[in-house]
């Protein structure tokens, strides 16, 4: 097997849990989904020891944890402390907030770099009824401590839903602005619940970033290499600034030089959100055994090459458990 080339950059989203309090509309249908069993979830020790075997074979610039909502799992504090003693270039957390305010600082403390917050709204109706009863407030309160502890850059992860939230665009970036906080606006994919739904609820970025240049004044900052965001620096009329970024995946895809990777929490690779790439880890990854590691580069390395080569979704995908 031809091994991988050992500076080649990855990118691994690391799923902990299925699980999570808030159901928002275009992330979990509102009869739920089958969860794993307890057996069927990965255990942070292997967690790790895949972590360990991408680092060692390629540049690891980042691990980002996720779910479900991660804050959920039990000893997530003690999971990030063993993922920040591996050769991690960029250890982040995506998470809606809920638990955030109690944990920021233990997170930040166990070597977590950075915190994305998802926002669906700031109005508390909107907010009640786009998460199947959430409280805004709880949120809120979790993006204050990610600042305070240094998660920084704190960025608020936006889905725009027409119909919804897509009115608030101009006031989430201000709130941003007055916080020192980046927002990210994020194309709805035609995934699990919203696939049937994705012609009423979609919103482009090019109708995202027209709404804020009715307010603000807009200056392109590029896109970083491999990344999926597009940035920006706004400006308000009173001269204050922040920066807001764009994530266009269904209008302008970034699948050219995509190097990202994602381990659900129940052990399974997946490669691509478009297409069907993904392969179980979970036994693999329960045994210490050299020849098992090097069934897992030759899985990671099919996976990686089915990357999406065409806008087409599998559609069956829910993403509170294949993980944001």
């Amino acid at each position: 097997m031809k091994r991988p080339e050992r500076r080649a950059p990855l990118a691994l989203r690391v799923s902990v849990t299925d699980r999570c309090g808030l159901r928002c509309l275009h992330c979990t249908p509102a009869e739920g989904v089958e969860r794993f069993e307890p057996a069927q979830i990965l255990r942070y020790e292997e967690i790790a020891r895949f972590v360990r075997l991408m680092a060692a074979h390629w540049r690891l610039t980042k691990v980002h944890v996720t779910g479900g909502e991660p804050l959920e799992r039990r000893d997530i504090v003690e999971c990030i402390r063993m993922l920040a003693a591996e050769d991690v270039g960029d250890l982040a957390m995506t998470t809606n907030g809920q638990r955030l305010a109690a944990l920021a600082a233990p997170l930040k403390r166990a070597g977590l770099a950075r915190a994305s917050v998802s926002l669906l709204s700031l109005r508390p109706r909107t907010f009640r009824e786009a998460t199947g009863g959430g409280d805004l407030g709880p949120t809120l309160e979790g993006l204050v401590a990610a600042v305070r502890a240094g998660l920084a850059p704190v960025k608020c992860n936006v889905v725009v839903l027409r119909g919804i939230n897509d009115g608030e665009v101009s006031d989430l970036a201000q709130f941003g602005i007055a916080r020192g906080l980046e927002v990210r606006f994020i194309e709805l994919m035609p995934l699990g619940p919203a696939a049937g739904r994705h012609r009423d609820w979609f919103v482009s970025s090019d109708e995202v970033l027209g709404r804020l240049r009715d307010r603000f004044r807009l200056r392109p900052l590029g896109r970083p290499p491999r990344s999926s965001t597009r940035l920006y620096r706004v400006t308000d009329a009173d001269g204050n600034s922040g920066r807001v970024g764009v994530i266009p995946s269904w209008t302008h895809p970034f699948c050219a030089d995509c190097n990202r990777l994602r381990l659900t929490a129940g052990g399974e690779l997946v490669g691509c959100l478009a297409r069907r790439s993904r392969t179980s880890l979970l036994a693999l990854l329960r045994t210490g055994a050299e020849l098992d590691e090097r069934r897992i580069l030759a899985k990671v390395q099919a996976v990686m090459g089915r990357k999406r080569v065409r806008r087409a979704f599998s559609r069956h995908r829910y993403m509170v458990k294949t993980g944001g």
